[in-house]
């Protein structure tokens, strides 16, 4: 195993980014990356082109002017590698009146579960994307174009070859991904292999087996047969979702290797603890990757993952606490522990002490003076403290950017208070 690990020289999630503009390179004479929220590859052939993914609906404009001044060929065929709104949105843009929608034979459940829970994980995700993609409009200034919700007319169960020009493109079904209609595309002549989200967001970090914006638990021993299935096609040159190419057969193969074995490292701890008896927390605390497993951490935790796998064996019921069992909340008694403590001003002050030391449990202290006094300003000052103390620290996309959130709620609260 190399000694990379590639993620280090690799763009962040900080660094994804709508296509608003132009970000395009062309990968070799015939395939074509314009970079958004998620990559829109081009294959261009004699036979017409095929485009995979298509971005969300105000990108796709984006991603077929520079296609379109590459080739005016037909597109044949769009590729869905999964039914996320930022790999499908744009399929009415690029598309012609002939184009075949090719996507996995669950695309269908994965578009109706989406939409099923819009609302709710639109709200969730907000806070994370909000900067992103407020605001944007179509390229002559009008509104923004709306969302796609294509419907295939080719669906993958395992695995179909598509025969396009001079070449020969093999689309390969896999339910171990970010979403269970995840699909690749293997160029096997060329030996490339466009993966776009397959493995998550980002290639080398570890993956987000559920999200903090709420989604279905990803299950890892699934997550690391897809990985064993790429590895086994021996590619040369991988297109993921975000950055540019990863170039060289023994460079994949070696962080291929790497990412299977930290997560079976991470899954085989957790089974571990939970027949030792330990609790879920006490195994997010102590699981960790050794050295020669390192992945980054920039979008998927590993602390998070083990309690996704926790809670995909075991469920909601942690056998913590009776109260688990009824659906009446642990703060509905804060009021009562303030007063208990001798009033908000004195827990205030405790939360204030931890700040540096211990930020999460001055959370805990300030939430407890909220639940009972939402205004206190000790408290607010306290909470707020103690998130800056835990965002100087972060590392990982959606902690930082939910720590944010959390400083700006907490700022707009204590300009409350003070108007009041």
């Amino acid at each position: 195993m190399s000694s990379l690990p590639i993620w280090r020289s690799r763009p962040c999630a900080f660094d994804i980014l709508p296509a608003t503009t132009v970000r395009h390179a062309a990968v070799n004479d015939f395939v074509f990356l314009s970079e958004g929220t998620t990559n829109s590859v081009c294959v261009v052939t004699p036979g017409g082109r095929l485009i995979v993914n298509t971005g969300l609906g105000f990108e796709a404009p984006v991603h077929k002017a520079y296609f379109d001044s590459i080739d005016r060929g037909p597109v044949r065929y769009i590729v869905l590698t999964q039914g996320h709104v930022d790999h499908v949105g744009g399929v009415d843009c690029l598309r012609d009146p002939d184009t075949e929608i090719v996507a996995h034979a669950r695309n269908p459940w994965q578009q109706a579960d989406d939409l099923r829970v819009q609302p709710f994980r639109s709200r969730r995700a907000y806070f994370a994307w909000a900067a992103a993609i407020d605001g944007k409009r179509g390229p002559q200034g009008g509104a923004a174009p709306v969302q796609s919700r294509p419907q295939p007319t080719i669906l993958v169960d395992d695995r179909t070859t598509l025969e396009l020009g001079d070449r020969r493109i093999e689309v390969i079904a896999c339910t171990g991904a970010e979403t269970v209609d995840s699909l690749l595309v293997w160029l096997p002549a060329e030996r490339i292999c466009i993966t776009s989200n397959v493995f998550s967001a980002l290639f080398g970090h570890f993956p987000n087996l559920v999200t903090i914006r709420g989604d279905r638990y990803r299950d890892p021993l699934l997550y690391a047969d897809t990985i064993a299935r790429v590895r086994d096609l021996e590619p040369e040159l991988l297109l993921v979702g975000h950055g540019g190419p990863i170039v060289g057969r023994d460079v994949i193969r070696d962080e291929l290797v790497r990412m299977r074995a930290a997560v079976l490292h991470v899954h085989d701890a957790v089974v571990a603890a939970m027949n030792a008896g330990a609790d879920v927390w006490t195994a997010m605390r102590d699981v960790r990757l050794p050295p020669e497993l390192e992945q980054g951490e920039g979008y998927g935790r590993v602390s998070w993952s083990v309690r996704a796998i926790w809670e995909m064996y075991a469920g909601w019921f942690h056998h913590h606490s009776t109260t688990e069992l009824y659906p009446v909340p642990y703060w509905t008694v804060h009021p009562e522990l303030v007063e208990l403590a001798g009033g908000p001003d004195r827990l205030a002050a405790a939360a204030q002490a931890k700040v540096e030391t211990a930020p999460v449990e001055a959370i805990h202290l300030a939430e407890v003076v909220l639940t009972a006094a939402a205004s206190h300003r000790g408290a607010l000052e306290a909470s707020r403290a103690a998130h800056r103390r835990l965002l100087a620290d972060s590392v990982n996309f959606w902690e930082t950017r939910w720590l944010e959130h959390m400083i700006r709620r907490l700022e707009a609260a204590l300009a409350r208070s003070t108007s009041t």
